[in-house]
Order: structure tokens, then C-alpha cells, then sequence
């Protein structure tokens, strides 16, 4: 089963990745393979060695579990496709969709996790700090740029790893929203984010629903989620979701269908656990409910060609990268960098540049998630 470090600190181990995690020292221990944490941490810069040496590990651990959601019965993906960024396998012309205006700018928090998903497309985890802790001052950085080039975002969204374990998260929920941007927060909804009720609480009585948390919930069944998320991991989120809409927030979950159920049977699943659980969502309202399709980087897709627009009835100004940049802050790096988009914050071709400026331009659908999830799936991170 997939690892969970979501139980109280114990131990004489005061780090601040100890304290992030507010994992038990025997169950940090034993994942280092008897390496103390307190000793792997760059306190100055966040970064992580020692969970570097073994993200090879924790990807190799995931391999052996089967996610629930794993297309097993899809091709593998041509080893031909995708290679070339101006045409397809067939040799015909690949698609682009050209920025339309910047109205969402998501911003990575970094890929630590308290949680290690079977299939999770970033490989958050405990130990994966390949994208490390964004800071306040290089948030605020980006928002000046908006004010500055006038840019037409309307609102700032956090994804992860799991956000509320940065620790200047608080406050850069509190200056967007000084700022006058929406905010929306992912997040499993789980120990990390109940750290933070009464900083939460504050920030709604004093904006209200412009705060959006949005926590996953990958099916409406405790026996799948878990073997998505792990054991233990169910009541927990549901706990987290139950107190976020009791205390009024506004709130969505992202979730997931089974390869052999339909659209319509996971959302009427997802609806009767909202109504048992008395929670204020309706999965017809999509600000309030999404269900994503499965990303399986290997398993065989179509390739867009600039046909597909009108062969499909799909405007190009309806995909994500029409309207969004992800900012996201590589181990090792100086300065932030901005991804075309919030699945892609790995391969260097979606890297765009420093600034929302350089990022502007046009992005060639040139990855399986191109096709899958956005074009043929439909899909976008945001609402």
C-alpha cells in the first residue's frame, strides 16, 4: 500500500521537514532507510539531498502498486509519437493553441506531499522535492508582473505536492487576496491543512468566497481511494472536507471514474456520499465538482493535428494553455520558471522562460497529456 506520514511528531527530531510533515521520526526513519532527516535538510534553501538519492526508490516502491485508475487494457503508446514538436508520427502537422490572455496563474508550492498516490502525475510524495518550496517574495514577484503588464488574470492557483505543508503558504493565500485575485488552493485535505483552521478562518471572514479549496477525493468509495492514497487516508479527507464545508468555506472536489464505470454512475456516486456526508456540494455544479481523466503517460493515444480542431468541434481557446501558466521552482535553481501547463512541469520543451512575458507564446501539443486530457478528455485544472 502506498505510505501516509500523517500521524502526531514524536522524538527529539526538531527539522523543519519533521515538522512540515508532522510525521512520527520511526516512520520518517525507516522510509530513509535508518538515515535521520534531521541531518538531510539545507534549512537556508529547503532542499533535501538525501530525499533526492531516494526518489528512485519511492518510484520504484509505486511501481509494484496498481493503481486503481490504471488503463490495463490500453495499448502501450507508440514509441513514434510524440517526438517531434512541428509533426506527428503521420507525418501531418502538430497542433498549437496560441495564449488568449493570462486569467489563471497556477503556481507550484513544491512536491512534497504527505502522501505517496499510487499514480500520482507529478510523484509527489514525503521525499520528492524535485520542485522545492516556492517562496513569498517570488510569488510576489509574479503578481507584480501581472499589475505591471496589466495582464488580464483574475485568479491565482496552488497546486502541489500538498500546499498547506509550504510554510509561508498562509501568507501568500493572504497577500493574492490583498491583491484582489482569486485564490484557489488544491489540497487532500488532511493534516497539513487542518494545521492551519484558525489562519484559514480569518481568511474567510475576511474574504469570504474568494478563497476556493478544492480537495481530492479520487472516488466515492473509501475501498478505492485507499487504494489510490493508501490505508487510513479516507476518513481523514473526509474529516478535513466535512469541517471545510461546516465552517462555510467554498469548496470542490476533484475526482476520479473507474475505467469500467460510467460518467454518469461516479458523479451519482460522488452526489449520495455528498448527501450522507452532509456536505455542501452538488456534482452538477462544475465549480464545485470535476472528475479527471486517467493520465497514463504510456498507454497509446491520437496525436492533435491542427485538423482535430474542426474534426473534433474543439476550440483551441478552450484548452488550458489558452488561459494559464504554471510557476514552478526546480531543485537547484536560482530563480522560479514558468510550464506551459500544470501537468508538464518536467519536460524541458514546456519550460517557457522566467517570466509570464516569455511564456506567452504559442504551445505545441506535443505530449500524451495534451491529447488525453485536455483535447480528447475535455479537461482543465481550472473550473
Amino acid at each position: 500500500m502506498t505510505t501516509i506520514f500523517d500521524g502526531p511528531f514524536i522524538g527529539n527530531c526538531q527539522c523543519a521537514q519533521c515538522r512540515t510533515l508532522n510525521c512520527t521520526y520511526n516512520q520518517w526513519k525507516a522510509l530513509q532507510n535508518a538515515v535521520s532527516c534531521c541531518g538531510s535538510v539545507n534549512h537556508e534553501t529547503g532542499r533535501n539531498p538525501i530525499a533526492t538519492q531516494i526518489n528512485d526508490k519511492t518510484r520504484a516502491k509505486n511501481a509494484d502498486i496498481v493503481s486503481p485508475f490504471a488503463l490495463a487494457e490500453t495499448p502501450r503508446l507508440d514509441p513514434a509519437k510524440f517526438q517531434d514538436p512541428d509533426v506527428t508520427a503521420k507525418g501531418e502537422t502538430r497542433a498549437s493553441v496560441y495564449m488568449t490572455g493570462l486569467t489563471t496563474l497556477w503556481i507550484n508550492t513544491g512536491t512534497l506531499c504527505n502522501l505517496a498516490c499510487a499514480s500520482c502525475y507529478i510523484e509527489s510524495s514525503p521525499t520528492n522535492d524535485a520542485l522545492v518550496y516556492i517562496r513569498h517574495d517570488e510569488v510576489v514577484a509574479y503578481l507584480d508582473e501581472i499589475r505591471a503588464d496589466n495582464l488580464p488574470t483574475e485568479e491565482i492557483a496552488f497546486t502541489g505536492g500538498e500546499p498547506f505543508m509550504n510554510p509561508d503558504m498562509i501568507a501568500i493565500i493572504e497577500t493574492c487576496l490583498e491583491r484582489g485575485f482569486n485564490v484557489l488552493v488544491l489540497s487532500n485535505a488532511m493534516r497539513p491543512m487542518r494545521r492551519h483552521e484558525d489562519a484559514l478562518l480569518s481568511i474567510k471572514a475576511q474574504y469570504g468566497e474568494r478563497l476556493t479549496i478544492r480537495v481530492s477525493l479520487d472516488h466515492h468509495s473509501q475501498t478505492v481511494h485507499e487504494g489510490e492514497r493508501g490505508a487510513n487516508s479516507w476518513d481523514k479527507a473526509i474529516s478535513g472536507l466535512k469541517w471545510l464545508s461546516d465552517n462555510g468555506f467554498a469548496i470542490a472536489v476533484a475526482g476520479r471514474h473507474l475505467a469500467d464505470e460510467s460518467d454518469a454512475d461516479a458523479r451519482a456516486g460522488f452526489q449520495a456520499l455528498f448527501d450522507r456526508e452532509n456536505l455542501r456540494l452538488d456534482t452538477d455544479n462544475m465549480d464545485q465538482f470535476m472528475q479527471f481523466p486517467e493520465m497514463d503517460d504510456q498507454a497509446d493515444i491520437a496525436e492533435i493535428t491542427t485538423a482535430c480542431w474542426d474534426i473534433l468541434n474543439v476550440a483551441p481557446d478552450s484548452i488550458m494553455c489558452a488561459s494559464s501558466r504554471m510557476v514552478v521552482k526546480h531543485k537547484g535553481a536560482d530563480k522560479p520558471t514558468v510550464a506551459a501547463c500544470t501537468l508538464l512541469p518536467y519536460d524541458p520543451q514546456f519550460d517557457m522562460g522566467q517570466t509570464l512575458k516569455e511564456a506567452s507564446r504559442s504551445v505545441k501539443l506535443n505530449h500524451p497529456h495534451c491529447a488525453r486530457f485536455c483535447v480528447l478528455g475535455g479537461a482543465s485544472c481550472s473550473a
